[in-house]
């Protein structure tokens, strides 16, 4: 897989890419490869606020969360996790 840049609003931003058939994780920057591994390695679905206190953010302030909830769900829409109903997150396997 490649990373593949572009310019949105004039800022460069990093485009998070789809899960392929062989799934390569060092395709994706490192803060999602970090979150990917934490959901991986938990026993059960992962809740927003539980991931927040795993990397440390103040998990009691929802603002501080929306950011982490939007990359869980970025990779849920690429296909690298999936998000049930209930708003928790799994890994594929």
């Amino acid at each position: 897989m490649v990373l593949v840049k572009a310019q949105v609003a004039g800022r460069a931003v990093l485009l998070v890419s789809h899960r392929g058939g062989d799934p390569d994780e060092t395709a994706l920057p490192g803060d999602y490869r970090r979150i990917l591994q934490i959901v991986q390695a938990a026993d059960g679905p992962v809740r927003v606020r539980a991931m927040g206190e795993e990397l440390g953010l103040e998990a009691v302030v929802r603002e501080k969360l929306e950011p982490l909830r939007t990359k869980l769900t970025k990779l849920a829409d690429r296909g690298w996790l999936y998000k049930r109903c209930d708003g928790r997150f799994t890994a594929r396997r």
